[in-house]
């Protein structure tokens, strides 16, 4: 079975380094197959017979004690992301993939936050959770977006990383290769 994981807040500085080669080795070393990585943010896709959450726990295990600090994890299944693409709430209106961002959580959100979300979107984004993903479309950027803030923060509540529209396209073609 093929699966895409995305780490959270890796390789945003000097610090939480994880080069890429050293993370595809260390993957193959424990089993995984034909282990890909796209950008240094931490996208990887491999293969393994393990479900998603069996995965997720072992990539945290394995890259704690690599490179001796915790980064959170979240895994899809090749259909599972095909899914999450051909869902494309806002395909009508997101004209530019890099606004466009959808954010993987390892579980669902409280139905508090998703009214919590709606209510704090500029008049000009666009929101819509669906399960464990949250697609936002910020159009005018999200500099000064407070939904990007709190989608991008720890007032989730639960674990997130976000990918924009590119990305998240891009591992699904990596992954059904």
């Amino acid at each position: 079975m093929r699966h895409v994981a995305l780490l959270r807040g890796i390789n945003l500085g000097a610090t939480r380094r994880v080069p890429m080669a050293d993370l595809r080795a260390l993957l193959s070393d424990a089993g995984y197959d034909d282990v890909r990585t796209y950008v240094q943010s931490g996208n990887i896709v491999l293969g393994s017979p393990a479900r998603p959450p069996t995965v997720e726990r072992e990539l945290r295990l394995l890259i704690s004690a690599q490179f001796g600090f915790e980064v959170p994890v979240v895994v899809r299944s090749r259909a599972q992301l095909a899914a999450i693409v051909e869902r494309n709430p806002f395909g009508d209106v997101a004209d530019d993939p890099k606004r466009y961002q959808v954010s993987f959580l390892d579980d669902q959100p409280p139905a508090e936050l998703i009214d919590t979300l709606r209510t704090i979107a500029r008049e000009t984004e666009r929101v819509q959770v669906h399960g464990r993903e949250i697609y936002a479309w910020h159009p005018d950027g999200v500099a000064r977006s407070k939904l990007w803030s709190r989608l991008a923060g720890p007032a989730l509540g639960v674990t997130a990383t976000a990918r924009n529209w590119t990305t998240v396209t891009t591992l699904l073609q990596m992954a059904s290769a």
